[in-house]
């Protein structure tokens, strides 16, 4: 078995690295940006600082919650730019935020191509063959930065399909018609649309030459029993990748080492840390990814703490995120002392093929947070499942989780993230 991404020199990695870095800071210290009244701030001397530790012992965390604010008093872009504002040509936006209103980003040219460039290395390490793969774009193509970014990269060396304003069918169909050899859609989309191939759709799985699917915008990418159900689907090999728009394409999965996010070092600084201690976890411990963009510059952030949960790994030089992105920091609840993901949910109700969508209601009963499970089904599978499904639950998590049947049709399909767990009125 190969052994993964190439060997690389860390020290020079790092130089490099500190070299970007180093002139970002400087750049900004002189303006009256965002960073450029922080470092302020802060009483940084920025002239001082002489390496890449320096710069995480001096700096502090940047938040969401710290952009939101700086959005919300400095209407519509804030102040975190580093042009004029003349400069910027793309538009993106997030999908949502805690205060539920999605937050704008804008770039310049040539922050926009430093994202195409990562994309590229996406594409490279899932083996895509220039010239012969056609890659198929199931997205509806709203203001979404990684809709367009993985779109604009491959159009570069890559025949291009997209499926905006489609309906599910008739995307199947197209992927036939024009035969497409690479699917990139989130997992919960790639899901959906496997379940139809056959007599569903009237498009059988001979048909298509979908060979490799692309996911991101969730944590089932590297989910062993989501992959599981779509490798079966789809007869294809899963790629998983993770990236966000604040920051942009982050990881990529390579052909030979399933489950492990290679993160793109020569674009970002990465730390794993403790987010209670905010100090460096070691290998093999897991911890907040923060990430300071090396070259998106039109819109830096410094060690930004994303909320990602991972585990740290280091390998041939590289870090590595060991089993993808596990969670969201924000998306755990706990229920009778036991901590529980939503990721770890899914991986459960992922073992039954019969389940055809779920739901997770939470709500508080006597100012404790309880949680029920519903599930949608195939015909002719009823309340055995529920049953085996309940117990499975009590296994995993050591608690009783109730399951119920929801109607048929009843609970919401998602193309874009899916959207599981919801909060409903105590009782």
């Amino acid at each position: 078995m190969a052994e993964g991404p190439p060997l690389i020199d860390r020290v020079r990695l790092r130089s490099n690295q500190w070299r970007k870095l180093r002139s970002i800071v400087l750049n900004l210290a002189t303006t009256k940006s965002f960073y450029g009244t922080k470092l302020h701030e802060w009483k940084i001397k920025v002239s001082r600082m002489n390496r890449i530790h320096d710069f995480i012992e001096q700096v502090p965390f940047t938040t969401k919650a710290d952009i939101q604010a700086d959005r919300a008093a400095n209407p519509p872009f804030g102040t975190n730019l580093t042009r004029a504002i003349h400069q910027y040509t793309r538009f993106c936006q997030t999908s949502g935020s805690s205060t539920g209103q999605p937050m704008a980003w804008v770039d310049t040219p040539e922050s926009w191509e430093a994202m195409l460039n990562c994309w590229q290395r996406v594409f490279d390490a899932a083996g895509l063959v220039k010239g012969k793969d056609r890659i198929f774009f199931a997205f509806s193509f709203g203001p979404f930065l990684g809709f367009w970014t993985a779109y604009e990269a491959a159009a570069k060396e890559y025949l291009v399909i997209p499926a905006g304003g489609l309906s599910s069918q008739a995307r199947l169909e197209a992927m036939a018609r024009y035969d497409a050899t690479v699917l990139c859609c989130t997992p919960t989309y790639a899901l959906r649309l496997g379940e139809m191939i056959g007599a569903a759709s009237g498009v059988e799985r001979k048909s298509l030459r979908i060979n490799k699917i692309i996911v991101a915008g969730e944590t089932g990418g590297s989910v062993p029993e989501v992959r599981e159900r779509l490798e079966k689907l789809w007869d294809a090999r899963i790629f998983d990748h993770h990236g966000m728009t604040e920051v942009g394409p982050v990881s990529y999965e390579t052909e030979d080492m399933p489950r492990q996010l290679v993160v793109m070092e020569e674009a970002y600084l990465a730390e794993i840390v403790d987010p209670k201690t905010g100090k460096e976890v070691e290998d093999g411990e897991c911890g907040e990814l923060v990430l300071t963009t090396l070259d998106r510059t039109a819109c830096p952030l410094l060690r930004y703490r994303t909320g990602d949960w991972v585990k740290k790994k280091m390998h041939r030089g590289r870090m590595l995120l060991d089993g993808g992105i596990l969670s969201r920091l924000d998306d755990m609840v706990v229920v009778r002392g036991v901590n529980i993901y939503p990721s770890a949910v899914e991986a459960v109700v992922r073992q039954f093929p019969e389940v055809v969508e779920f739901m997770v209601e939470q709500r508080k009963v006597d100012a404790m947070d309880e949680i029920e499970l519903l599930i949608e089904v195939k015909a002719n599978a009823g309340q055995s499942l529920i049953k085996k499904v309940a117990t499975k639950l009590r296994d995993t998590f050591s608690l009783r989780i109730p399951v119920k049947l929801a109607e048929p049709d009843s609970l919401p399909r998602h193309e874009f993230k899916a959207k599981r767990w919801r909060l409903v009125s105590g009782t």
